[in-house]
């Protein structure tokens, strides 16, 4: 116990301290009179001169000698030594160098580092005195000559004669200047360090911007800080199905981040060194992650079981005690942000994209107010003529359309005017528009129309935007402004699925783009990763850069995008599966969403030797759902159904897009599931009702206008969707992808048709030989012989795997006999102790 042998160290010690503080106390009083002396003769050291050449013989025995040095004449002795006949004004390193020897002795540890300060003190003093010595060999017969010494003026002499005055003073510059740069980048380093520790331990500031519609975005920041609490207002929102309301929302976001500073000169470009492949590696390395803190965590017997003296907590410094729902409960002395676990970390050098690759060049076209008075007049005639009279009409101007909302007089049916549509459309000259009757919450109908000149929404306007910049939710998407010129931020984990759909060219690759670039601009790597699909194999092709930043596959895969009809099939099987062990992480953790399991998780109330690893969300991004459906049918639609009704929870999310918004495609059992909509203009008032249960969408412009209905939701909201060029996307992926990356795409479990795991055995013959061994099983088996560790997270952390296969590979390391089953406690024991016992096992499996 760290108690027991913190008494039996200072036992041990005791007996040699009163020699220690003698001694120590000794150096430091002899490095004070030392110093006294030196400093004395810089000033008397003239009018003692007449003593210098006497033996020490006759200085220690003659009283009649008078010195000027306070230290006497021995004292004035020994600085001449020293000072005139050695290293000059240098020799008042020698005392400091005595006392702090002797502060370390009184210390009983190296409170000074005395190797590295010998080294340096002298270094100094040997440059120091051939410094002075060079500068005042010309004074040799005043008192200027013992400010370098015999030594200094030796040396330089000697230096004046090989190189040349011009080339000794270039050699004494070029010492001192490396010794500066070398200096000042080691104390900015330490300064830097200092800093980050006392920024840690800050408490969080929310900066909340007072004026101004737009935030600026600083360009190539370090990794943003994620809240761990969202606002209050954003509390109502946190709603899940049936019981799922989170009463814990003050535990913590899953993307909480701990604000580590980072230098700026340590970014890290290229990917030369990558790091784990997986983030669920990351649970592995959790337990050793302490903020700078070195963690005692209490021993168990053989059993895993923890004593009875741990469990009531007697020792101060046992920081955490195992409890029976296998958690780790920290002392609350240690809650604090240096005890919690960064997801980030291993890519905590990580930029979040610059702002300045978006194009913000657009030209800006703004409505005229000749042609909102024409418009204005021609709707109220159109209606009068009709005998509707109109007591008030107002105009919003959006980027493509511009609402009019009218109050009718007193006893004017509301459905007269719904009638009247097409006629107002005549009227108007326009290509289409649209009546809201009622505006829901404004008592007022709206009639919206195209305006003559529409204005492109640029991607760089909704990511700059406040709503957007301090927007706390959870996978943020700026979809783009609405009709009165807001940008639309939502959250997709409050969707949580989306469907969108709408003719070719009407800008739905265009909205995709902007869904993923949205969290691209908001996300850490280690918080999201995206299942892309991509049918046409052209959509997605240009984000195959981000495989080891964002993107994940089923392990074995070759690419990360998936193009065909088979993978397709298995990824959503495999997507299945990750779906059941969340749920299995959530139950052992007694939570009920991904948020309230990742914030324990950050707060090191989980063990991941049981498991328990941090989980970032996925979002599954299917194009051309269409094409999969008409080849695969039930077989696609079946695990989508599935994932869209339980994953949600998990941190799963899913988006579906297609071009065909056919009953056939679009079946009931996808409607249920997908309560949040995009329709993007579409053919038919049919096909309008078959993707938002409205009609609207044929009357659209095209060109990204859009109706968004989202869940709750009673009025589908038109929108323009933000645009994002194929250029500016480009941009942004090869900036992530020329940093760190991790080894690989984030792995997706593997799933055979049987719904059992990747591998498997066939219990034949006499010693049942492996139907489907790993290819490294003979590497892993050795490291867990020669480690006698073989535990889930110590293969996964050692052999760098992943989550799943490191489980994978315990399962086929115990059927071949060489670690035991799972205890209580889900501990194994190594089976095999010498390596050549492992080789007759590894044999007798073909291995």
């Amino acid at each position: 116990m760290p108690k027991k042998s913190s008494t039996a160290a200072t036992a041990q010690s005791a007996p040699n301290s009163p020699l220690r503080f003698v001694f120590g106390f000794g150096l430091i009083v002899f490095g004070i009179i030392l110093s006294f002396a030196l400093i004395s003769f810089l000033f008397t050291g003239g009018a003692d001169r007449s003593i210098f050449d006497m033996p020490v013989s006759e200085l220690m025995t003659n009283s009649d000698i008078e010195v000027s040095n306070p230290l006497g004449s021995m004292g004035a002795w020994v600085a001449d030594l020293l000072v005139t006949n050695g290293i000059g004004v240098m020799a008042l390193l020698i005392p400091i160098v005595i006392m702090a020897w002797g502060v370390n002795v009184l210390g009983e540890s190296s409170v000074i580092p005395m190797p590295k300060m010998l080294i340096t003190c002298g270094c100094l003093a040997i440059w120091g005195s051939v410094t002075l010595g060079f500068l005042f060999a010309n004074f040799a017969d005043s008192f200027y000559a013992v400010l370098g010494g015999s030594f200094g003026l030796f040396v330089a002499k000697w230096l004046r004669c090989v190189i040349g005055p011009i080339g000794t003073f270039a050699l004494i510059f070029f010492i001192f200047f490396a010794y500066v740069a070398v200096k000042v980048e080691t104390i900015r380093e330490k300064v830097i360090a200092l800093l980050g520790r006392i920024h840690i331990r800050m408490p969080k500031i929310n900066i909340t911007a007072t004026e101004g519609d737009d935030i600026e975005p600083i360009a190539d920041t370090k990794t943003q800080k994620v809240k761990t609490q969202a606002p209050d207002e954003e509390d109502d929102d946190d709603e899940d199905e049936g019981n799922d309301f989170d009463p814990a929302s003050g535990n913590g976001s899953s993307n909480s981040q701990s604000d580590g500073e980072e230098d700026d000169d340590d970014e890290i470009s290229g990917n030369e060194s990558d790091v784990n492949p997986d983030p669920t590696q990351a649970a592995a390395a959790y337990a050793a992650q302490d903020g700078g803190m070195t963690i005692e965590r209490p021993k168990g017997d053989e059993d895993g079981d923890v004593s009875d003296s741990q469990q009531e907590g007697d020792n101060e410094n046992d920081l955490v005690i195992l409890n029976q729902e296998n958690e780790e409960v920290v002392d609350e002395v240690h809650r604090g942000i240096d005890t919690k676990y960064d997801p980030t970390s291993d890519l905590s050098h990580y930029k979040l994209p610059s702002i300045d690759f978006l194009r913000d060049d657009y030209d800006i076209v703004q409505q005229s107010d000749e042609e909102l008075r024409i418009n204005n007049d021609k709707i109220v005639n159109t209606l009068k003529n009709f005998n509707i009279s109109i007591d008030r009409i107002t105009a919003t101007v959006g980027p493509t359309v511009t609402l009019y909302e009218i109050v009718p007089a007193p006893g004017i049916r509301i459905s007269k005017i719904q009638s009247l549509e097409n006629d107002i459309a005549m009227s108007l000259a326009a290509l289409g528009i649209r009546i809201i009757a009622p505006m829901p919450g404004r008592g007022t109908i709206g009639i919206e129309v195209p305006n003559s000149q529409p204005q492109v929404v640029s991607m760089h306007s909704v990511i700059r935007s406040k709503k957007f910049q301090e927007s706390s939710y959870e996978l943020p998407i700026a979809l783009g402004k609405t009709i009165s010129n807001e940008t639309l931020v939502f959250d997709l984990t409050k969707t949580p699925h989306l469907l969108v759909a709408g003719a070719t060219g009407q800008g739905k690759s265009v909205g995709l783009n902007a869904i993923i670039t949205s969290i691209l601009y908001k996300k850490h790597p280690s918080q999201v990763k995206f299942v892309l699909v991509d049918p046409k194999m052209v959509e997605f092709s240009i984000y195959r850069v981000l495989e080891k930043f964002f993107l994940a596959k089923v392990e074995g895969e070759d690419a990360a995008i998936i193009t065909e009809v088979d993978k397709v099939k298995n990824t959503l099987l495999s997507l299945t599966k990750e779906m059941d062990d969340r749920y299995h992480l959530l139950e052992m953790a007694n939570v009920r969403q991904i948020k309230e399991y990742n914030a324990k998780f950050i707060d090191r109330r989980l063990n991941p030797e049981h498991g328990h690893r941090f989980l970032p969300y996925i979002v599954v991004i299917i194009d051309e759902f269409a094409d999969l459906i008409m080849q695969a049918g039930k077989e696609i639609e079946m695990p989508i159904a599935r994932i869209a009704q339980k994953a949600r929870a998990v941190g799963i999310h899913m988006i579906l897009a297609t071009q065909r918004p056919s009953t056939n495609i679009i079946t009931g059992v996808i409607k249920a599931q997908f309560p949040s909509r995009i329709a993007f203009k579409v053919a038919s008032m049919t096909d309008s009702r078959t993707i938002i249960d409205a009609t609207g969408a044929q009357y659209l412009i095209g060109r990204g206008d859009l109706l968004f209905c989202q869940t709750g939701s009673l009025t589908p909201t038109r929108v323009q969707c933000a645009f994002i060029d194929t250029p500016e996307v480009e941009k942004i992926t090869e900036f992530i992808s020329s940093q760190q990356g991790y080894l690989g795409a984030y792995e997706l479990p593997e799933f055979s048709a049987d719904g059992g795991g990747g591998s498997s055995f066939d219990d034949e013959g006499d010693g049942g030989a492996p139907g489907k061994l790993d290819r490294r099983i003979r590497d892993i088996a050795l490291t867990v012989v020669r480690s006698q560790n073989g535990s889930t997270s110590f293969i996964q952390r050692t052999c760098e795997v992943g989550f799943n296969r490191a489980g994978r590979l315990s399962d086929q390391l115990e059927r071949m006999g060489i670690v035991s089953a799972q205890d209580k406690n889900k501990q194994r024991t190594v089976l095999v102790a010498t390596e050549v016992e492992l080789e007759e096992i590894l044999q007798r499996f073909g291995v």
